[in-house]
């Protein structure tokens, strides 16, 4: 399956989906202008990784800021990996917040009362 590396901007997060190297990540600021263009490509490579996911996926979310555009499209991420581990797949959500932002918190507390996956809240500090 094709990696997907997209080097992070001042408005675009890091992305990196790396089946073959168990890595799975968005981070950084996501504030996209046009939020659909920019997910697309991930939203696509998520369904195929669908399709044969490893055994277990562990999705690193570490944003340090996103919009209300973006808040939508991590909603479908979440909702796709929650469809793969409805079909008894092993995914752990990861978000990484730093200790005095709780708004990036609660958000991750939010997306977990939605989606069925298990969350890891990981605080950290410049």
């Amino acid at each position: 399956m094709e990696v997907i590396n997209i080097p992070g901007t001042d408005d675009t997060p890091n992305v990196i989906l790396d089946k073959g190297n168990n890595k799975f990540e968005i981070s950084g600021r996501s504030l996209p202008e046009d939020v659909n263009m920019f997910y697309e490509p991930i939203l696509n490579w998520i369904d195929g990784y669908a399709e044969d996911p490893n055994a277990k996926t562990e999705f690193v979310f570490n944003l340090e800021y996103f919009n209300t555009a973006s808040s939508k499209i991590i909603l479908d991420i979440l909702l796709k990996f929650e469809e793969i581990a409805e079909n008894d797949n092993d995914v752990v959500i990861k978000w990484h917040y730093h200790a005095e932002e709780e708004d990036m918190l609660e958000a991750g507390e939010e997306y977990a009362d939605i989606v069925e996956i298990p969350f890891e809240y990981i605080s950290y500090t410049d």
